[in-house]
């Protein structure tokens, strides 16, 4: 599909996606998710990609929801009404899209870095809670501000903040809805760092590609998965078991073999395994629940 609210490029080994209604700010609007989760489609089919960035064009990252239809803009039933959608009969109520979204990237097979330019609010700060490093520009503003707006925190947020800032930090940053700075983000721990605007896609660049430089792809897609559904488990046995399984797979592949040969012999290596086709019989080793 072509993009209408997003760019898709691919530069070397790094796609970058950026949303792209700048006289907006970037709101997030339905055609927006839906391509968001073309877009990581497009990044998990192609191999070539070993890393993502995610920025905003303009002045914003995103401003959260667009909030063009007034005080329905919230109400689910009156935007499917405006946009022609019929809701799906077999749910008592529809799927919030910024959970789409975000649990379409927690599912991503390459590593996710967000390079936050501007505004961050909503929806805008909470889609990027399943990316796997969040830089910002100096200046960017973070705002968690949906009890203000008489809803609550939405993208499965509730799961992914915790574990990203820690609870007693998520719980002030949401009931207090205040907008914050990138520098109080850092010292949250929701942000990696802070950098000069113009410097900004540069450093999260040289980041992606530190990664797809000196990680096997299938290496990254499995460590990516172990650190993040591991985060839930009730017991370090629970990880035991399956990295245990990983090292056993992989250990006998070509990659493996590349590796150690390619350390010995002082050589960059040459990965030859893929993501797309070459990933364990036994992978996902989870069970996806179905939303019901």
């Amino acid at each position: 599909m072509s993009f209408t609210e997003l760019r898709y490029e691919v530069e070397g080994p790094i796609a970058t996606i950026t949303l792209h209604r700048p006289d907006r700010m970037n709101a997030f609007t339905t055609t927006m998710g839906v391509e968001l989760v073309e877009a990581f489609d497009r990044v998990d089919a192609d191999d070539d990609v070993r890393a993502v960035v995610v920025t905003g064009a303009g002045r914003a990252f995103c401003a959260g929801a667009d909030l063009g239809a007034g005080g329905s803009a919230f109400d689910a039933e009156a935007e499917a009404t405006r946009l022609g959608l019929e809701l799906p009969a077999e749910h008592l109520y529809p799927r919030d899209l910024g959970g789409l979204v975000t649990l379409r990237i927690f599912g991503c097979t390459k590593p996710v870095i967000a390079a936050i330019n501007g505004a961050a609010v909503g929806v805008g700060v909470t889609m990027t809670l399943p990316m796997d490093i969040r830089l910002a520009a100096q200046g960017a503003k973070i705002g968690l501000v949906f009890a203000a707006r008489g809803i609550v925190p939405e993208a499965a947020s509730s799961w992914f903040l915790p574990r990203v800032m820690g609870i007693s930090n998520a719980l002030e940053w949401t009931l207090t809805a205040k907008v914050r700075t990138a520098e109080e983000a850092v010292a949250a721990g929701l942000l990696r760092s802070v950098h000069p605007a113009g410097e900004l896609l540069a450093a999260a660049r040289a980041l992606a590609t530190d990664m797809a430089e000196h990680a096997a792809p299938l290496s990254a897609a499995l460590t990516r998965q172990l650190l993040w559904r591991m985060l839930g488990a009730a017991h370090p046995m629970e990880a035991h078991r399956i990295d245990s399984r990983a090292v056993f797979s992989l250990g006998q592949g070509p990659d493996a073999r590349e590796g150690v040969v390619s350390f010995l012999e002082k050589r960059p290596p040459t990965w030859s395994q893929r993501p797309s086709t070459d990933l364990p019989a036994w992978y996902p080793w989870w069970d996806e629940p179905d939303y019901v």
